[in-house]
Order: C-alpha cells, then structure tokens, then sequence
C-alpha cells in the first residue's frame, strides 16, 4: 500500500476554497515539478510523499527545502526527510496539473494544502520566460475550531553551487518588492557561465525568497538548526547570520521564514511565498553572453518581480484555465491515461530549456540542454522530437530553437554540406562538441548528415504551418534549399551513419531514417510553393512520390516493415512516418501506417513497443509518435497504455524518462530532457485543435 495516494485531477483547481478531496486516481508520478523554471532552476520530488526525502535537482544531487506546520504548540513536517522535523503530517492527496502541483495534509485539527504555481502561459512569452514559483498555502479547520497556525519554510544554499564546498554569501533587499520582503543567496565566487557540462547545477547568480511585509512574518538567513529552534519555540531569528562567506556544506545556510495564521473556524486562511533566480546571463552563444528574455520582457529583474507578484490571482486564473483546456483536448485525444502523460510533461518540457535574448537583440531565442545524455545544446535531433511542442504552444519559440543552428552553419567553424548536430555544451554555444577529435576537429563519422538535414526541413516546415508565415524560413532559404538538395541525393538509402537513436549505434539503409529523408523533401517542396517556387515545388515534389513509393518496395516485409532494407526478418518503429500526416504531405500509401500498427500492437511488451528487435529498451516519444498514426483512438489508447504503465510502476524515480525497459519498467538513460514533448504530437494531427492553441501564443 501507498502511504499517499497521488492524483492527478482533471477537474476544478479553486482558489481559495478548498476543492472536495474525493479520491478519482491513483497515479503515481514517477517524479513531481516543485519548481521547474530552466535546466538549472529545476526542483523535483522523487518520493510519493513530500516529506520522504529531500526535493532535488533532476540531476539528484538535494536542493533541500524543508516545510512545517506549527498548530497551536504541535509541529508537524511536511517537506523534507525525517530529520526535518520527527513527525509527519499525513499527506491524503497530490495533483499533478501542467502548471501547477498541490498537495494536501492533515496535521492534527487542520488540513494544509500546498501549491507549487510555475505560470508557464504561451500566451504570454514574458511570463513563461520569468523564472518565478509562486507557492501557496492554505490551511482550514477540521473541527470547528480556532487555531493558531504557523508555517515554516527554508531553502538551502544548495540551489546555488554545484559542490556543496564552494562559499556562499547573502543579503537581504533593501526595500520590499511589491509588498514581499527578499532575501537572497549567491555564490562567492560568480563565475558567470564558466562551467560547461551535463551534470551540473548553477554556480552563478541569486537566488532569491519573499514573504508578504503584511502579518506577522519573517525571513532571514540561519544555519540548518533553525529547524530545530522552530519546533522547540514555533520562531526563527529576529537577525541574518552574520557569518559569511563559508561553504553551503559549512553549518547549511539556509533561508528561513515563517508566516502564522490565525485559522477560525468557519474560513480558510492563505499565504503566499515567492522563489525565483536572477541568472544575469544565461547563454553564451559563439563567444556573445546573452541575457534571459525576462530581461528585456520587463526591462530587469527587480521590475519583473513586481509586475509578476501584483498579479498573482490573475495569473492563478489563467493558468488554472489553461490546465483545465489543455487535460479536456488530451482525454478527447487519448483518454485519461494521455492526459495524465500531459499534466506531468508540460513544465518539465519548458525547464529543460531557457528563453533568452537573440545575439542582435530583436528576438527570443530557445536554447534546450541535452540533460543526461551528454550536456549538448541546441542539439537538432533532440530539437527534433521536442519541435512538436513548440509548435503547439509557441510557433515564435519553435523558430528561435532552430535559429542558432541555422547561424552556426553560417560560421566559418561549421565546413560540412549538411545540418549541424549541435552548437556546443551547454551552456556555452561556441560550436559544436559532438563529434570533435583530441585535437578539436570535427570527425564526419560522427556527423548525422540525412538525421540533421531532415529534421531541420522538418521543424522549420512545421513552423510555417502553425505560424502561417515564411519569414523565417526565407531567412535561411539558401541553407535549407543546400539541405534539401544533400537529402534528394543521399536520403533514399543512407549509408553507414549514426541517426538521432544513436545509442544503437551506426547502420546503414537504415529504413526509418530513410522515412525522414522523403519526408522533409516532401516539405521542401511545401515551403517553395508557400514560397511561390512552383518549378522547385513540382521538381521536390515528385522526387518525393518516386522516393515513396520506392521506399514501399524496398522496406516491406509481409506484416511490416524492415529495420534495414537489406534486413529481411527485422522490424523497427517508423515514428518518422508520421509527417506525412501532420503536415498534409500525401506522399506515402496510407495502408502503410494501418500496417505498422497492426504489427505494433501485436508485439508490443508490458511497459510499451520496443524501439526495434535488437533490443527492448524503447524511447517515449518515438512511442507516442507511432501510435499517433493510429487511424482509431482505441488502438491509439492500446500503445499509450504501457507507456503510462511504465511512469506509474517504474521503480527508477527519476522525471521523465524517455529510454527504458519495455520488459521491466526500468530506466537505461536519460531523465528530464526536452524530447518528452514529443509526447504532444497528436495535438497536431488535427488542424482545428493545432490553430487553437496556436492563436493564442504570444507573438512578441
């Protein structure tokens, strides 16, 4: 039995009334968004209940935050382990929602409920740019009774290093910021964007708590013993420790407030408390610092602080709207089961990226993190399986993750005819890294010439569909026109060479790859008659059916289709067929996805459909994208459902994984990286659904 039971409810998420806590689910994340900003503003619990364990980075080193409730003279924890506080506060309810995770305690005469909001609206690229959580609490009477209630947070220096020796200091702001009185903690040392790499946590910057100035409140920098004060006295010190700089491992700094509440017996009482980090530059990008978007959106941080935090409830009311639309389209898509992959995919998408200012200032600019993997930036074929995302929810940004790639090839450091794989290690984009020999040199065996070059085709194809503009695919027309052209010799049979799966390693007359290759010809040629290039729209175009309809030829193998042309006997998921659809391409025989399908759902596992026979090990995305060509929503429910099966029971807890085991549920690699938004895919399959939520993202 679970201690807790999680729940992911579809329902009203009122404000700031208690929701009726009926008991619908019992999903279970197999990690839940706390406080999800960036790839380094990144705060997760990987414990079905918040006070198991520490919350932490996705990487899993501990960004410690502890949480208390004081009733009365009674202190009860709930957030962080046992060494918090010894006793627990029993948790009865979790909500995952895309914006937004509640829990819900008891602790003795009252209920608590805990609310972690990152606003990450589309509709606004200013707000989803603003690395800010607001959490909420609220507490109300179970026995008709008054009490007095008082609740505990603190915050470790651990969010702002990367070794837990390095020194921090503090400092309290000057004057409140709308009502909220800060204080913030940083690094000693500031080396600005000098680390490069996978695992890793922020190093530079500030970090920085409000409370409200109004009622009884405090908040102040103590070492980690504070706690214990707390419990014994139910206060904190009047006063900053004054003892700094010094390690975060040194006594553990913290930041500490605490709120109290005088609950009646008839009313909820609520409090608020603001997180957010002021990273100064977040990206560089060949040699150029570039500030976060934020920066330029509300002309600073401080401004952005102000102008977030004055409207809290009309940010709660957006959001909460937002969440209830997006989880209703996802059950008509998929049922409930793909809901539940949405309302755990959502922030985790946008915190493995960030939002910065382009290197001439003029536009945004999305940079994503290869995370667990290999640290790489920008990387196209993650790009790739994450396009489908941004292309949904902002077309602007699904063009501003493209762009650095589009100006890399430009550079005199890229001499290849095809795509680049990436621009660098994150968070330093000053060329490619993978692929580079001891002496720095780009290797073509390692290169991914027809993967890169059909996956940019594609994004930006994708692009001038939900955007219904060609202005950026005009701006690196003579790069796409070279790219397009590179696949109409080499993409119907591509030689020995990696693709974007390329933990398998290399293979040749790889037939999947071959799929994307026809497929981003075919929307060459949509982009030239967009373009008013009809002799270069027919000439692609019917290079694109002849490729089809030879690839038919090539790759069947009675019941499906082969992984390899010259592999009778082999099988492979053809997630790449999918654009055939999604962007109205009609180049492919309709039968051959009624094909794989049926083939799929005959040989799929317990926890999902392998990635092919040489393994069974499977990728999330690619997953959802084949059963997306599912003509039927019952069959497309059928391959969803071990994938939903494989987040509920996995024993590895770890933030969405999109490489594991189809036998046992177990993770091989890769946690928290952008590629789960290919998981979103199927919003784009039908044109009303896809304009819907693309009308509404903010054109900046």
């Amino acid at each position: 039995m679970r201690s807790a039971v999680p729940v992911l409810l579809m329902g009203i998420l009122c404000f700031p009334a208690f929701c009726a806590e009926s008991q619908t689910d019992s999903f279970r994340p197999p990690a839940v968004p706390l406080v999800t900003v960036d790839p380094y503003m990144s705060v997760w619990s990987f414990s079905d209940n918040l006070y198991d364990s520490w919350p932490v980075h996705w990487t899993g080193q501990v960004h410690a935050m502890a949480g208390m409730i004081r009733v009365d003279d009674k202190t009860y924890r709930f957030m962080g382990p046992e060494v918090v506080c010894p006793t627990a506060a029993k948790q009865t309810q979790l909500t995952v929602q895309p914006t937004a995770t509640t829990y819900f305690f008891e602790a003795g005469p009252v209920k608590l409920r805990l609310n972690f909001v990152t606003p990450m609206l589309s509709s606004d690229l200013a707000m989803l740019s603003a690395p800010i959580t607001f959490v909420w609490f609220q507490v109300n009477a179970t026995d008709d009774k008054p009490h007095k209630v008082t609740i505990y947070f603190d915050a470790s220096g651990e969010w702002v290093i990367n070794d837990a020796r390095q020194e921090i200091v503090w400092q309290r702001m000057p004057k409140p910021i709308a009502g909220t009185q800060f204080v913030s903690m940083g690094s000693a040392q500031q080396p600005i964007l000098e680390k490069a790499g996978d695992n890793l946590r922020i190093d530079w910057g500030y970090f920085y708590v409000g409370v409200p100035t109004e009622g009884d409140n405090r908040i102040v920098v103590a070492p980690h013993g504070v706690r214990e004060q707390f419990i014994r006295t139910g206060s904190i010190p009047e006063t900053d420790d004054a003892r700094m700089p010094r390690p975060a491992n040194d006594d553990w700094p913290v930041i500490a407030a605490v709120m109290n509440l005088d609950v009646h017996a008839d009313r909820s009482c609520t409090c608020m408390m603001t997180l957010a980090y002021d990273d100064l530059f977040s990206i560089e990008f060949l040699g150029q610092k570039l500030r976060p978007w934020y920066y330029k959106a509300f002309g600073g941080f401080v401004p952005m602080l102000e102008q977030c935090i004055k409207t809290p409830q009309e940010v709660w009311k957006s959001r909460h709207s937002f969440d209830v639309d997006l989880l209703a389209d996802a059950r008509k898509i998929g049922g409930k089961e793909y809901a539940d992959l949405v309302a755990i995919a959502y922030r985790h998408v946008w915190a493995s990226g960030k939002i910065v200012v382009s290197p001439d200032g003029s536009e945004p600019w999305f940079f994503h993190k290869e995370c667990f993997s290999n640290g790489c930036m920008a990387t196209v074929d993650v790009s790739y399986p994450a396009s489908p995302f941004l292309a949904l929810f902002s077309p602007t940004l699904l063009n501003g993750m493209c762009a650095p790639i589009f100006e890399y090839a430009r550079s005199e450091d890229w001499t290849f005819e095809f795509a680049p794989h990436d621009v660098g290690t994150y968070p330093k984009g000053n060329g490619q890294s993978y692929g580079r020999n001891r002496e720095g040199k780009l290797r073509f065996e390692s290169q991914m010439p027809v993967e890169e070059c059909g996956n940019m085709i594609l994004m930006t194809a994708a692009g001038v569909k939900a955007s219904g503009n060609t202005d950026f695919a005009k701006r690196y027309w003579d790069l796409l026109s070279q790219w397009a052209g590179y696949l109409k010799e080499k993409g119907l049979d591509p030689e020995n060479q990696l693709c974007t799966d390329d933990f398998t390693g290399h293979l040749a007359h790889n037939v999947n790859l071959s799929l994307k290759a026809i497929n981003a010809i075919g929307a060459y040629a949509m982009l030239c008659e967009k373009m008013d290039k009809p002799q270069e729209a027919r000439q692609y175009r019917a290079a694109a059916k002849e490729m089809a309809r030879q690839w038919q030829k090539m790759a069947n193998d009675g019941d499906h289709y082969r992984l390899a042309f010259d592999k009778p006997g082999t099988w492979s998921m053809k997630y790449n067929l999918v654009w055939d659809e999604i962007l109205n391409l009609d180049l492919f025989d309709p039968q051959i996805a009624r094909t794989e399908i049926t083939y799929y759902l005959k040989i799929q596992n317990k926890y999902g459909l392998p990635l092919d026979n040489r393994a069974d090990f499977t990728k999330s995305d690619w997953l959802v994208w084949c059963a997306t060509m599912a003509e039927k929503k019952s069959d497309f429910e059928m391959l969803i459902r071990p994938l939903y099966r494989f987040t509920d029971e996995s024993p590895d807890r770890v933030p969405f994984s999109d490489w594991y085991f189809t036998s046992t549920a177990k993770v091989r690699g890769f946690r928290a990286r952008p590629v789960i938004g290919g998981i979103f895919i199927p919003f784009l399959k039908d044109d009303k659904t896809w304009t819907s939520y693309t009308e509404k993202a903010d054109q900046p």
